[in-house]
């Protein structure tokens, strides 16, 4: 969906409503907004959203990016932790040592 343009996106939706609908359907753009048949006003990403919706074809491919997307990200973050743990102390560890050796009454900070 990112690929097309603005227009290519409105007159997509166009078509898409009309012939979900059986009549003409208009897409008005003030400033930043649009409305659909002079209804609610709506960002141009929810009107993405809606031809995603609309066309059936689009949708699985989006999903699939999507999800190839965030697997790697899932995957990145267990390697920081393990490298993390590796090197040696948190930061939360160093600090309730650094409150152990220090004389009185120490507390912890919010959170710990």
């Amino acid at each position: 969906m990112s690929k097309l343009t603005k227009e290519e996106v409105v007159n997509a939706l166009e078509n898409a409503l009309s012939s979900q609908q059986n009549k003409r359907v208009s897409i008005e753009q003030k400033g930043s907004w649009y409305k659909i048949d002079g209804g609610k006003s709506l960002r141009f990403s929810e009107l993405e959203a809606m031809l995603a919706e609309l066309t059936p074809q689009a949708s699985p491919k989006a999903k699939t990016s999507a999800g190839k997307a965030a697997a790697p990200k899932a995957a990145a973050k267990p390697a920081a932790v393990k490298q993390a743990g590796a090197k040696g102390k948190t930061p939360k560890e160093l600090w309730r040592e650094k409150l152990a050796a220090l004389a009185g009454h120490q507390q912890l900070p919010r959170g710990f």
